[in-house]
């Protein structure tokens, strides 16, 4: 084997080694965040995505950040659309018990409705 291909061997092995023991540490992180109940990405949420980058001294109260300011519509939507969601959900609930009363009402007046005997067969029944 020529010295080219030896030493590019090894450099490839090299750098697979590298790129394995730079994701694992990603990787572990993650479990650990998960593990203590945070969520996955650091910077979605905490102290310094949440809070404002400085207060007034008189305590007026401080403006939104554009990124507070898409969250909060972000987090609006989410709500409005679970609350439509579960409203149709609701609303197919009562339909479908509806539509089992109606098939159940119809099947009761059909029986309801059969021809009964008449005259000497009605005494006799009774």
């Amino acid at each position: 084997m020529s010295i080219i291909l030896k030493n590019l061997a090894i450099s490839s092995q090299t750098h697979l080694i590298f790129r394995a023991l730079n994701t694992s540490t990603v990787v572990y992180s993650k479990q650990w965040r998960v593990q203590q109940g945070l969520c996955l990405n650091r910077n979605a949420e905490g102290v310094l995505t949440d809070t404002p980058d400085f207060t007034y001294l008189d305590g007026r109260p401080t403006p939104l950040l554009q990124k507070q300011k898409k969250r909060m519509l972000r987090q609006r939507e989410y709500a409005s659309k679970i609350i439509e969601l579960c409203s149709e959900i609701d609303f197919a609930k009562e339909r479908h018990n509806f539509m089992l009363a109606a098939k159940e009402d119809e099947r009761k007046s059909i029986i309801a409705n059969r021809l009964k005997p008449k005259g000497a067969l009605l005494k006799a029944k009774k």
